[in-house]
């Protein structure tokens, strides 16, 4: 067990928030709380502060029971529905996407949010660092979504999104867009972001006067939905995830690399 104030240099292990996260007790903001109440004891001795790292060598109890061992890095492609909030819970009461989870499912949080009403891709993981590290702008990978709009636009009214915009004071980086089809009223267009801001296409729609009246999201990174139904979860396997996300010594590969598609 090591305190930070020991040793100049960094200290060995693990914070203990994240070492609980990790094994499945509770969010880090959670085990923090659970450390502050005099819940979680390291070696016999009750903890009440969280500055404290700790390695697979110490003893760590919650309520008087040893946690289990951190399991690995872990993630699963799911494909969100359009109609559920991509949130634990909802403060009006609508249904989330964890009221439809697999029962038999880990702990989970979402890699990044779908809104309400768009649908497709969603990943899921066990672990806190592996969902900070996806959502950074600088992991550099691109998100790409079906997009169906209102309107009859040409290539030509793309122009702006393609340079980056302004909307509401808030910058786009530029969009990958290709123009699919014209189906009726409406055109399918495919987009790529490599940010992915708070309903940035359809902002950024609205702003050169178009409606966007589904979105679908069909991969992320290297991670593709692929045929995978609405509603269902499929844990992506390890060797995948070791691989890109440079685990066990493996380096990551290029962000620009053609995405890894699914075996079924």
């Amino acid at each position: 067990m090591t305190q930070d104030s020991q040793s100049p240099s960094t200290p060995q292990g693990d914070r203990i928030a994240k070492v609980l996260a990790r094994a499945g007790v509770a969010s880090r903001r959670e085990a923090e709380r659970m450390i502050e109440a005099g819940r979680v004891s390291v070696n016999g001795k009750k903890l009440s502060s969280p500055a404290l790292n700790v390695t697979v060598k110490d003893r760590i109890t919650v309520d008087g029971k040893p946690i289990r061992e951190a399991e690995p890095e872990r993630i699963w492609l799911y494909h969100k529905p359009s109609g559920l909030v991509t949130t634990n819970k909802d403060e009006k009461g609508r249904e989330t996407i964890f009221d439809h989870l697999p029962e038999d499912l880990p702990r989970v949080m979402t890699i990044g949010r779908l809104d309400l009403n768009s649908e497709g891709l969603l990943l899921l993981t066990n672990d806190g660092g592996v969902k900070r590290k996806l959502e950074l702008p600088s992991t550099g990978w691109l998100r790409k979504y079906r997009v169906r709009i209102n309107g009859r636009p040409t290539e030509d009214t793309f122009a702006p999104l393609r340079n980056g915009i302004v909307v509401e004071r808030e910058h786009f980086q530029p969009m990958e867009i290709t123009l699919d089809r014209q189906q009726g009223a409406n055109a399918w267009a495919t987009i790529g972001l490599r940010e992915g801001k708070n309903r940035e296409i359809r902002r950024a729609m609205e702003a050169i006067g178009l409606t966007v009246n589904r979105l679908i999201r069909v991969s992320y990174g290297p991670f593709q939905l692929g045929d995978l139904k609405a509603g269902k979860v499929e844990e992506v396997r390890r060797r995948i995830v070791r691989d890109q996300l440079g685990l066990d010594g493996a380096k990551p590969p290029e962000v620009r690399k053609k995405p890894v598609r699914k075996r079924r």
